[in-house]
């Protein structure tokens, strides 16, 4: 068993390193500009981000924010959405952690900064029939949301453990296929792929509509089973220049997390009339009950997970080595723990708290 500071949070493949996923900015502070007019979020139509889900679908971001205006863009996987925080076309994002911790790196931890935490647990690895040991992997087909997204890193790394040898341009040992959630389960369900590394909801798509069975749960491979799954990320310049936004947003964040947690028997009926919103269709209701008991939602961004990460991808020669420290600033996310009379998250010495 891996411990505790294991593959959740590992770090973006080796192409993306190569591909100019780093932002441009000044290392000059900005200014605070008070509240922003507009602030622009990112998010999946994941479970994992079921805190974005219900915040949006029941208006907790837009009641804490104020008079700043709200709106919210769909991704499908981390590095698009990073891609689109970099370039200043979002000011914040859900988001897994291997993207998150790639931009920071990658600016010299100028680009973003991690704010709170999301979700914990919710990815595994689903197989066809016949596929029951790491040893039946040889010469299989296996899919990821997006190429350096969370889960594949975390695919791509668990094979290199098991003696595998994977290529970010096709073939290898076994094949790594990134590509579209829907996409991937269709595939899944025609048996044009062997399984999938992938987050709730399309773990218990692939299982209870796939007919697959669960290879690997990644919470086996932590301590106590926490790993991160999300987090909340803001673009270094916008906390600095409005703040006061950021912290309501955070309030917005808090919120939907309490309910989330307080309200177990609404959850699923929240988030699924956010989905449908977005896609036109909601999870069947063994699928979403399925994904909810798998997923934990903690503002605690497990922030000492982190380093070790890092080092795993290093060594794996998927990521390139860099200072994590700064990579997380939860002092306003403190602030509204401490009024709501909750405890306050850890930066573990990663960051201002």
């Amino acid at each position: 068993m891996k411990n505790s500071l294991s593959l959740g949070a590992l770090m973006l493949g080796t192409a993306l390193l190569l591909s100019g996923c780093a932002t441009s900015v000044s290392a000059e502070p900005a200014t605070d500009q008070g509240p922003a007019a507009e602030l622009r979020l990112g998010y999946f139509d994941n479970v994992t981000h079921a805190a974005a889900l219900v915040g949006l679908q029941n208006d907790f971001f837009e009641d804490a924010l104020g008079d700043t205006t709200l709106s919210s863009q769909i991704f499908s996987a981390g590095p698009s959405a990073v891609e689109a925080l970099s370039a200043g076309a979002i000011d914040a994002a859900y988001i897994g952690p291997s993207p998150a911790v790639n931009t920071f790196v990658q600016s010299g931890g100028q680009s973003a900064v991690i704010v709170a935490g999301a979700a914990s647990g919710g990815a595994a690895l689903v197989v066809r029939d016949g596929i029951d040991t790491p040893g039946d992997l040889a010469g299989t087909t296996l899919a990821t949301p997006q190429l350096g997204n969370t889960q594949d890193v975390a695919l791509r790394s668990w094979l290199g453990d098991e003696g595998y040898e994977t290529s970010t341009i096709g073939g290898g040992d076994v094949t790594v296929s990134p590509g579209d959630n829907a996409q991937t389960l269709t595939l899944f369900q025609s048996g044009k792929i062997d399984g999938a590394w992938l987050p709730e909801p399309w773990v218990s798509r692939l299982v209870l509509e796939g007919g697959g069975h669960v290879l690997v749960n990644e919470a086996d491979l932590w301590d106590n089973g926490d790993f991160p799954t999300t987090v909340l990320l803001v673009r270094k310049a916008f906390l600095e220049e409005h703040p006061d936004t950021v912290s309501a947003l955070l309030e917005g964040h808090v919120t939907a997390m309490d309910w989330l947690t307080q309200n177990p028997a609404e959850a699923g009926a929240a988030i699924n009339a956010k989905l449908k919103t977005d896609t036109g269709k909601a999870l069947a209701d063994d699928v979403l009950a399925r994904a909810l008991t798998e997923v934990t939602f903690n503002v605690d961004p497990l922030a000492s997970t982190f380093p070790v990460s890092l080092a795993e991808a290093v060594t794996a020669g998927l990521a390139k080595d860099g200072d994590l420290n700064g990579l997380f600033n939860v002092a306003l996310l403190n602030a509204v723990l401490v009024k709501n009379a909750e405890e306050p998250v850890s930066a573990d010495g990663l960051g201002t708290e």
